[in-house]
């Protein structure tokens, strides 16, 4: 188990240099080394096992010689070169420790510490802090100097950041706070200001952490070497004393993340310098947003009711297990086996949604089991499984390294995957080009020291049109690969691909029609991503959620196989999944019609196989969707719900045909953290546990299978499987698992992809691994699709565009759309419970000044926003990152009610929701008051009361 005990990870000054390079050899002390040319004199030194002192080092950045603390002597060279800055050369003789070097290094040390305040025993940073422990390592004694002001000491204290504080009295501007934030952030917000002794870290003109241009990402405060930058946790518990390597459990990145605790007691979230995924970099959420876990608002005991219009009631895990499976027994003798299902969580690990899908089909005798990657990336799965073979991503997040040309699409890294983000920007500061395809202009558009060659604003709704458009200007001008199409690609779906392609109906001028960007512009684009170099496709809900997801997806892909943009580093085609497990939700067989593996419930060699393994006969009938289950419950064929993990009230589209469903279910049992919106229509609520609380594994947006380790005991006494478990004893079809490890070994005996993982080999590949991993990838597979494809040859499919059902008119004029935001996350039930609310307290509605003016709208006012299905209200924010008739909202507040207004239109496939396109009209109002928000705030207060009777034990089961 990866458990680590506490103290700074040694850096080494330049990172480790890979590929065939050159060797060179070399003395230092007196012992011979060869390392790749290229490598730094401290590096070297560090593989011999010697650490020459230093404080601006560290093999998270560039080198940056300034703190001259790592100087070395070199024969026949004159002077001290730092040792971080000076690279080997052949036959070097390198000195690192004499007595010259030693005073020399005391001498600096002692200038550092005369301008620096002598408490370290009351200092927060005393036991972690590098600069004391340098200040040992030189052998410092005694400051002859004495030019710190301690009339000054903490006056000047920046603590308007909710998770850390800056004290410029413990800082030696070593200037690793600002390199972390312009080379592993990208953000650029700190400085240096003044110079000599007067010199001091800034965040601009006349602001504060808080204001200023930071993210909060927290590299700063982690590659602090004092305690100038200090987590506030750290200043309020002290120094942790032992740490758990996990993952994150957030967005479809999967950082690994170092839990830092006193005991149980979690007191420092740091990001993991070996997750593969994020490489010791993390966001504000992963970072800092992990307060939910213990907040007085989790739910720890199971509770019951009758009827949604009662008070809960407290009871034991096992009348409420109990009480449960009675109630779905009763709604199958009398309505069928088909009237119950259940909903897993993306936010689940492997193990426990596997266990959901598996309660379903074996003890409930159907397929009506789906996720709530039906509302996001369910259209991923269909157009790349019909198009490339597999239903997932093609790389790894550090291939974009090598891309040359990256194409954005529907996606705002910046803000829901930060940390990716992060790496897009840093190649695209070393030059690589972007195109932007977006009705909004997100921040990747202009950003700290890089800027998109092309944004194409399209309206919402026109996907299709604008990627047919770029494949017609590739193959009409023959900028395709046809060598890659010859070889890889199958010739009979490529010749009636390319005669729909050619149409004029598929020509940039007939799209400069549909989507409002000037063909010559669309032109341009499509002429940059196929001769460009190589080209890797990002791509997110704005691409999915939509009439035609499964249609622009596969267009996607299309144009991936046209330009040869496959198999190979740096190119690709790389979905941008929302929460932590939607891939992994996906592969463990949670869609109604398929197994584990994306394997069809009707094919009978693979039923069989999970027949044999599981006991007992499966249903070879595909069972309901999410909106199948709504419709079905409102019709009333549909009773019972298992719910794990997911708010579908506040998430899921038209929220009164979603609260209409529920309202008509007999049984809701919703297993969850908190008392959510669903909650509200509960019969049973089954209290869950956190990421911090479980074994087992996420996987993230390019495959990668990362471990989670429990950090501390489930606060309601049992994990998440451990419930689902007891869950399928109770209805009378046993599992005896003793751990999550014994569930991922099911998984892997019945999974062809997983079919080599296993938590040892896990923790032997250094944490994670990229599936598939089986016999022939046996560890892993970084890139997909290298020499062939899993169906052979690469499959062409006709996109032909049609346009949405959802069209504005004179009593809607405005199409809305919505994304989310950096700081919230999904439904906010997490990052609403946390000091992320410092910078988003509420949902705002982004509108183009044109459209306010014509509304008599300006920035804060009230705004109801009205459409076919609804009406709600927020402030407006009058922006000019929308478009003209183009308004932009987020979802992470329940009051808000954003998806009060979103329609049932549907992707044709896939049933995902079309959240980015719905007509509405905006108008200026004097309050909140909507019917909506009303009905929320009444609703609200009544849960609340029921709740309340039940934690004082008014209606506690004696």
């Amino acid at each position: 188990m990866l458990e680590t005990v506490l103290r700074r990870e040694q850096d080494f000054g330049t990172p480790a240099i890979t590929g065939n390079l050159k060797e060179v050899s070399l003395q230092i002390d007196g012992q011979t080394i060869q390392v790749p040319e290229g490598t730094s004199i401290m590096r070297a030194a560090s593989m011999l096992g010697l650490a020459i002192p230093k404080l601006c080092a560290t093999d998270s950045l560039e080198p940056f010689g300034s703190c001259r603390l790592c100087l070395v002597q070199i024969e026949g060279r004159r002077g001290y070169p730092a040792s971080c800055t000076t690279l080997v050369e052949e036959g070097m003789v390198v000195t690192t420790e004499n007595k010259r070097l030693a005073d020399l290094r005391r001498n600096v040390m002692e200038l550092y510490i005369s301008e620096h305040p002598l408490d370290c025993l009351t200092c927060s940073a005393n036991g972690d802090c590098e600069l004391q422990d340098t200040a040992g390592q030189v052998g410092l004694r005694q400051v002859r100097f004495d030019g710190y002001d301690k009339t000054q000491a903490n006056k000047s204290a920046d603590t308007s950041n909710p998770y850390f504080t800056f004290n410029p009295d413990l800082c030696i501007v070593c200037n690793r706070c600002v390199r972390s934030c312009e080379e592993t952030q990208g953000t650029f917000a700190l400085t240096v200001d003044g110079r000599g002794f007067e010199s001091q870290i800034s965040t601009g003109l006349n602001t504060n952490f808080k204001d200023s241009d930071c993210v909060s990402c927290g590299a700063c405060v982690t590659a602090c070497p004092t305690g100038a930058l200090m987590d506030n946790s750290i200043i309020t518990m002290g120094q942790p004393n032992h740490a758990v390597i996990t993952t994150c459990a957030y967005c479809g990145v999967g950082c690994g993340l170092k839990a830092e605790l006193k005991g149980e007691e979690l007191v420092r979230m740091t990001p993991w310098k070996n997750g593969k995924a994020n490489e010791g970099h993390a966001c504000v959420k992963g970072r800092f947003a992990w307060g939910y876990a213990t907040h007085p608002d989790r739910i720890t005991t199971p509770m019951i009711r009758a009827s949604i219009n009662e008070p809960w009631r407290k009871v034991s895990w096992e009348e409420a297990i109990n009480y449960a499976a009675g109630e779905i027994k009763r709604i199958q003798a009398k309505y069928g086996k088909n009237s119950v299902g259940a909903i897993s969580s993306s936010r689940c690990s492997n193990e426990e949604v596997y266990l959901v899908q598996k309660t379903v089909r074996a003890a409930l005798g159907n397929n009506n089991i789906d996720t709530c990657a039906r509302v996001c990336h369910s259209p991923t799965g269909f157009g790349l499984k019909q198009t490339l073979g597999e239903s997932a991503g093609t790389q790894t997040f550090e291939s974009v390294a090598d891309s040359d040309v990256i194409l954005v699409m529907g996606a705002n890294p910046t803000d829901a995957h930060p940390v990716f983000g992060s790496r897009l920007k840093k190649r695209l500061r070393q030059g690589a080009k972007l195109i932007v395809i977006d009705p909004r202009t997100i921040s990747l558009v202009s950003t700290a020291h890089a800027r998109a060659d092309f944004h194409l604003p399209l309206k919402p709704g026109t996907n299709v049109a604008m990627l047919n458009a770029f494949a017609h200007t590739i193959i009409s001008e023959g900028l395709q690969d046809k060598a890659f199409i010859a070889g890889r690609c199958d010739s009979d779906t490529f010749k009636e691909w390319l005669e729909f392609i050619l149409l004029d109906e598929n020509s940039p001028e007939s799209a400069a029609t549909i989507t409002g960007v000037p063909a010559q512009t669309i032109r341009a684009a499509a002429r940059l991503f196929a001769t460009g170099g190589k080209a890797a496709i990002y791509y997110g809900l704005g691409v999915t959620e939509h009439s035609q997801g499964s249609t622009a997806v596969m267009a996607i892909a299309n144009l991936a196989m046209i330009t040869g943009n496959i198999g190979l580093s740096g190119v690709g085609v790389n979905p941008l999944r929302g929460q932590n497990n939607v891939q992994g939700s996906c592969d463990m067989g949670s869609f109604p019609h398929e197994f584990p593996g994306y394997r069809h419930v009707s094919d009978t060699a693979t039923r069989s196989q999970f027949e044999q393994a599981w006991e007992v006969k499966l249903d070879a009938n595909p069972g309901l969707r999410i909106p199948n289950m709504f419709n079905a419950a409102i019709s009333g064929s549909f009773k019972g719900l298992y719910c794990q993990g997911e708010d579908i009230l506040q998430s899921d589209p038209n929220t009164q045909h979603v609260e209409a469903a529920l309202a008509n279910l007999e049984c809701l049992i919703v297993q969850d953290l908190f008392l959510n919106e669903t909650a509200k229509f509960a019969h049973v609520f089954l209290p869950g546990a956190s990421f911090l609380e479980k074994d087992g594994t996420f996987t993230n947006a390019e495959r990668r299978i990362s471990r989670i380790r429990k950090v501390m005991r489930p606060k309601s006494g049992m994990a998440d499987w451990e419930i689902t478990q007891a869950l399928s004893n109770a209805l009378g079809y046993p599992m005896q698992y003793e751990s999550p490890s014994e569930i991922m070994d099911e998984i892997a005996r019945l999974t062809p992809t997983f079919a080599s993982v296993s938590y040892a080999h896990i923790e032997e590949l250094g944490g994670s691994v990229q599936w598939p991993c089986n016999p022939q990838n046996p560890e892993g597979t970084p890139i997909m699709h290298i020499d062939s494809f899993p169906h052979g040859k690469g499959t062409f499919v006709p996109t032909k565009y049609i346009p949405t059902d959802e069209r504005t008119n004179k009593r809607f004029p405005l199409i809305l759309t919505t994304g989310r935001i950096l700081t919230q996350y999904n439904v906010g039930a997490q990052t609403r419970r946390t000091g992320n609310t410092a910078w988003h307290e509420e949902d705002l509605l982004e509108i183009h000044p044109h459209d306010a003016s014509d509304r008599g709208i300006e920035d804060g006012d009230i705004v109801q926003i009205a459409s076919r299905v609804g009406q709600i209200a927020m402030k407006a924010k009058v922006s000019t990152r929308v478009q003209p008739g183009v308004v932009y909202t987020t979802f992470h507040h329940p009051v808000s009610g954003s998806n009060v207004i979103t329609t049932d239109n549907a992707d044709w496939a896939t049933s995902c929701p079309e959240y980015k396109v719905t007509a509405v009209q905006v108008s200026k109002v004097e309050s909140y008051a909507s019917e909506w928000q009303t009905h929320w705030l009444i609703d609200d207060k009544k849960q609340h009361e029921f709740l309340t009777s039940a934690e004082q034990g008014t209606h506690e089961h004696a």
